[in-house]
């Protein structure tokens, strides 16, 4: 654990197929610690021993195929039952919440990064400085999702109606990164960029 220097906690949130991960991929490209919050949760549901337990118990042994999640029989699941996604998130969230909290007392930096899909629906603000909102027109992000994880339209529509609805997440964000495919995301990223690290200094 770091003592002694002032640390900006940064989140950043989107709903899905918004271009999250390209936005975290420009910060780290500049030095920035990221945690992804969405990929720690399928690594510990896949390698913490409690979490394990809770899921099969919850949700019967094939939610496991081997030793890997069965995340295409559990998403058919939790994004079609809105009791099993609320059980699935009451499971899984306090223990990355902690992943979280841990991996922010290692880091040393300006400032840090915490994404998360769900950053106000699993209460994963707290204690963060600012917010980022990553933000596509809603026909853009289902032809990502369809392209990337190979699911028809009204499967990512599902998805997209179980997450806080964008006119509602950006308001509550700080600041919003435009990713329509039309302004260039370097450019907002290194604003931001310039911005929290002239805020470090300020406070140095």
């Amino acid at each position: 654990m770091n003592f002694g220097f002032f640390m900006l906690k940064i989140g950043l949130t989107g709903g899905i197929g918004s271009g999250k991960t390209t936005v975290t991929n420009i910060f780290k490209v500049l030095g920035i610690p990221v945690f992804d919050a969405d990929t720690a949760a399928k690594n510990l549901m896949e390698n913490n021993l409690v979490l394990k337990e809770q899921l099969i118990k919850h949700f019967g042994p094939l939610v496991f195929e081997g030793e890997k999640l069965n995340r295409k029989w559990l998403a058919n699941i939790v994004f079609r039952d809105p009791y099993e996604l609320t059980v699935l998130n009451a499971i899984v969230h306090p223990i990355t919440l902690q992943a979280a909290a841990d991996w922010v007392s290692e880091q040393n930096a300006p400032y840090i990064i915490k994404e998360a899909a769900l950053m106000f629906e699993a209460g994963a603000g707290s204690g963060l400085d600012y917010i980022i909102g990553v933000f596509a027109p809603q026909h853009i992000r289902i032809q990502r999702v369809m392209l990337r994880d190979g699911l028809n339209r009204n499967e990512v529509l599902e998805r997209i109606d179980k997450q806080v609805s964008d006119s509602i997440k950006m308001k509550l964000c700080d600041f919003v990164i435009v990713n329509d495919e039309q302004q260039m995301l370097t450019e907002q990223v290194l604003a931001l960029h310039n911005k929290f690290m002239a805020y470090d200094s300020s406070n140095s």
